[in-house]
Order: C-alpha cells, then sequence, then structure tokens
C-alpha cells in the first residue's frame, strides 16, 4: 500500500529529502505495521542524511516515531491491532505507515500523547542511559550540559537533576538559557560570549566536573576535555558541529587521567528488559509531571527540508516533530 513518506536517494544537504509515496506492505515475521501519528526529528537523521554515517540507499529517514498498531506480524503476541506505541532506532519514521520491529517497539501509557510519545523515546533513553549508566550522576556531582536547550539537553539537565547533581549547562542565546534555567539548571554558560572551559573551572573552584555530556563534538571537545575533573569522564554522544578528529590517548594522560567514550544507544537497550525498563521510567516521569519534555517545533511531513534546516542553523529549542 502506498504511503507518503520522505526519502533520500542520495546524500548531502537538506535538498536532498524527497517527499514522495513509496509501498509499505504487510507486516513480516515479528513486525508491525503501525499508522504514524507523529515522527521525532534527530542530530542522527542529518548524519545519515550527509554521509556522516552510512546507511543503504534509497532510505526513508526518521529513527523514531508514535502511532497505533494497524496490523501484527507472525510470531508477535506482545501488541495487538489498536495498540499505541512508540519506537526508536529503527529507520522509516518520516512515513504515514511504518514497519517496526516488534522487538523495538513499547506500549504507550493512556495519560502521554502521541506527540509527547514521539518526543520522548529517542532522545529521552539517551538522556537516560548517559546519567544512569554511561556516567552514573551521584549526589553532589557537577556535571557540565552541552546545548543544555536542546532536545537530549533539556531532558538530561532534569535527569542529572533529580539525580542530586549541580549541573552547569552551555547555551548561545537569552532565550535558551532561560530554558535551561527553567529544565533545572544550577549555572548558565553562554559560550558564544565567554570561554566556557575557563567559567566551568572557575564555577567549580578549579577542579573541574565529574562528567561533560557532549552532543556538539568538534567545536567543543577540546574545551569539554579541559573541563572534566582528575579521573572524570568526558562523554561524546553526538556531533552537531562535525565529527571529532582522533584524539590521542596521551591527551587523556595530560588532562587528569580522564575518561572519554562515545556510546550508543543501541548498546544501552540491548535486552528488551532493558528497553521497558529505560522507557516505563521515562514515561513514568512524564506522566506524573516531574519529566518534563518541550516540543519546539512541529512541521508537516512535507516540511522536513525546513525542519532539518532550522535543527542545523540553531534556530530551534527542545524537541522537533513531523506529522504526517
Amino acid at each position: 500500500m502506498p504511503t507518503p513518506a520522505v526519502r533520500i536517494q542520495q546524500t548531502g544537504g537538506p535538498e536532498v529529502l524527497e517527499f514522495t509515496e513509496v509501498e509499505v506492505g504487510d507486516p513480516g515475521q515479528g513486525e508491525l505495521l503501525v499508522e504514524v501519528a507523529a515522527a521525532g526529528i534527530n542530530y542522527i537523521d542529518t548524519y545519515q542524511r550527509g554521509g556522516l554515517y552510512p546507511v543503504q540507499l534509497p532510505l526513508v529517514l526518521g529513527l523514531e516515531g508514535a502511532g497505533r498498531v494497524a496490523a501484527v506480524g507472525s510470531g508477535v503476541t506482545e501488541f495487538a491491532v489498536g495498540d499505541r506505541v512508540a519506537w526508536q532506532g529503527v529507520p522509516g519514521g518520516y512515513a504515514g505507515r511504518a514497519l517496526v520491529p516488534a522487538s523495538a517497539a513499547v506500549r504507550v501509557p493512556d495519560n502521554v500523547d502521541d506527540d509527547v510519545a514521539a518526543a520522548t523515546l529517542l532522545q529521552g533513553i539517551t538522556a537516560h542511559y548517559l546519567v544512569t549508566s554511561t556516567y552514573p550522576v551521584q549526589e553532589g556531582d557537577a556535571v557540565l550540559v552541552h546545548a543544555a536547550a536542546g532536545g537530549v539537553g533539556l531532558l538530561l539537565t532534569q535527569l542529572a537533576k533529580a539525580k542530586g547533581a549541580r549541573v552547569l549547562a552551555t547555551v548561545s542565546t537569552e532565550e535558551k538559557e532561560q530554558l535551561a534555567r527553567e529544565a533545572g539548571a544550577d549555572e548558565v554558560i553562554r559560550y558564544d560570549q565567554v570561554d566556557f572551559a575557563e567559567a566551568t573551572r572557575k564555577l567549580t573552584d578549579g577542579e573541574g566536573v565529574a562528567a561533560v555530556y557532549d552532543g556538539v563534538g568538534k567545536s567543543t571537545v577540546d574545551g569539554s576535555m579541559a573541563s572534566v575533573r582528575r579521573r572524570g569522564m568526558l562523554v561524546l554522544f553526538g556531533n552537531a558541529s562535525g565529527a571529532v578528529p582522533p584524539v590521542d590517548p596521551l591527551r587523556l594522560n595530560a588532562a587528569g587521567s580522564i575518561f572519554m567514550t562515545r556510546p550508543k544507544s543501541t548498546d544501552y537497550t540491548a535486552t528488551r528488559e532493558e528497553l521497558d525498563w529505560r522507557a516505563g521510567e521515562l514515561f513514568g516521569a512524564v506522566a506524573e509531571g516531574s519529566l518534563k519534555v518541550r516540543i519546539g517545533g512541529t512541521y508537516p511531513l512535507a516540511d522536513a527540508r525546513r525542519a532539518h534546516e532550522d535543527l542545523e542553523g540553531r534556530r530551534t529549542t527542545g524537541k522537533l516533530l513531523l506529522h504526517p
């Protein structure tokens, strides 16, 4: 059955996004056919579109979405037609219908709407594993969160605060500073005005932070390394400003025997139990109001190019969604 979709047939800038129709067949073994209500837009979509992350072409973009199950494939017992589900890590979300492995889907609680579900899962699971598993934040830790007014940044700030951290946040505008403070940031550093590494050291009495959560990449990695305390951790989880060049391990030694890691979501949702645990904690916090998900913009599916341009132009805050 044909369905509207946004596809790439070659890599490049936002201009390679093609709004078209594609055929989506019946669900196969272990699959769900989902009527997509909302699809999340993430930086990883731009990395795939631009060629930084190699993918098989042609490709319908979109690694996150929420909607209602329209059909189930053989062997699926945990979901039924009509169930509301969300998923992350599976391509094809920029479409009216998508085939989703049942193993990647999670149930959406009745008190969480489709937009919030689509806005929560990928970036929320990223934020969750970063503060619970990659560097498990402890009461009293000082941590630095880059791009704190972005989709991951706002969630990271809230989750780190909930664990008792002192959160230092970097932003580039007055509006983003206000958003970071509303999310609970204790200190906000305007990296467009000051050297954030110097500011971080000053705010921590020269010690540095226990962890830097850096989704920006190339333009921040040196300053991030200079912001980490002795035996602290630099967590590189994104490349918003470009890929980080190779790092000489001796730099980690010179910076205070620090650790550096480059995590990815699939290694932190490796089992059904882990996925359900992370999603359950996130949706539970959203439902009770302790975790606020900011939806910064919604776009019709046909306007995916504009959405990518706005995201890469740093003109957005919070989470961006596409509506089929």
